[in-house]
């Protein structure tokens, strides 16, 4: 019945710095969708809403920070870390042993401007 997610969204204190920042760190283009704001990301896509300002409807308590998240990345995670380390994005952790939905998977973590967990993984042999 369900084939997976088409979009999240983000409630974000700024989103222009937001969508800059996944761009710099990431490489997640910007958006601009019906005077909307959202970043691809493959083949969906992360809508943000600016707090206090939530498009309707939105969720119960929207807040920035509250998100924690995991992106699959598309590239070794040594890529990943050289390319978070270029965009001056400290690392939190990792990369760490983690089980994803399709199993064994190797995690790092960082936050974002607004203090969302970041998980990006990588399976080893899985595309």
């Amino acid at each position: 019945m369900i084939r997976g997610f088409d979009h999240i969204v983000l409630t974000v204190s700024d989103p222009e710095a937001t969508a800059a920042f996944y761009d710099r760190a990431l490489g997640l283009p910007m958006l601009r969708q019906g005077g909307r704001l959202a970043m691809a990301c493959g083949s969906q896509k992360i809508n943000l809403h600016r707090a206090g300002a939530e498009i309707v409807p939105h969720a119960a308590r929207p807040t920035p920070g509250g998100a924690d998240f995991c992106l699959r990345a598309s590239c070794s995670l040594d890529a990943v870390i050289r390319r978070l380390e270029e965009a001056g994005v400290a690392l939190g952790m990792g990369p760490v042993q983690r089980s994803g939905a399709l199993g064994s998977m190797q995690s790092v973590y960082f936050r974002d401007l607004d203090g969302n967990l970041v998980e990006i993984a990588d399976y080893q042999g899985i595309d």
